[in-house]
């Protein structure tokens, strides 16, 4: 694991707040960025945030409209701020995203080179969008990835079930919270 970081993902007020079943996320979340704090594993956040007046939203693009339209992602607005139960601490990295993946109009990539690492562990929401988006571009730059299966949420619990169930373990190891928090436990 010393080559590997914890990325969680669209993890903001807004997104919280349309998406949260109230099934306990954040606090699987928790447990997940605290044992990865644990084990010495970086913490990674990535977050959504556009531009005020929106300059890098196309009219063609259907999610990025419909997003601003409801009032979403602006950068400096309180909604775009991480949920302040899984808030960053010193030395987290913080990432800018502009679109579904977590690798689009970022930095992450330069971070993770950065940092040599060559492993991620994917959480967040949605399943069907940033941890979607993120795997299919971390696969293609040849990263080790392993998705936390009740770390991620989705507002459609059938897509989430899909997605963990038959697509994501054709690339990725997909794994509870609890057994990946066993596995990187400090000796």
């Amino acid at each position: 694991m010393a080559n590997s970081a914890l990325l969680v993902m669209d993890v903001q007020r807004d997104i919280v707040a349309i998406a949260d079943d109230g099934s306990g996320y954040l606090s699987r979340l928790r447990s997940a960025i605290e044992g990865a704090r644990a084990a010495r594993i970086p913490v990674i956040y990535v977050v959504i945030g556009l531009r005020p007046g929106d300059p890098e939203v196309s009219p063609r693009n259907k999610v990025m409209t419909n997003a601003v339209q409801a009032g979403l992602f602006t950068e400096g607005e309180p909604g775009t701020e991480i949920h302040p139960d899984v808030a960053p601490q010193q030395g987290d990295v913080v990432v800018t995203k502009r679109r579904g993946s977590a690798f689009s109009g970022s930095d992450l990539d330069l971070v993770l080179r950065a940092r040599d690492i060559d492993s991620l562990v994917l959480t967040g929401i949605a399943t069907s969008a940033v941890v979607l988006s993120t795997l299919w571009r971390a696969i293609d730059l040849d990263f080790d990835l392993t998705v936390l299966a009740d770390v991620c949420l989705d507002t459609d619990p059938e897509v989430h079930t899909m997605l963990i169930e038959k697509l994501f373990p054709q690339w990725a190891d997909v794994v509870a919270v609890e057994d990946w928090l066993k596995a990187i436990a400090p000796q």
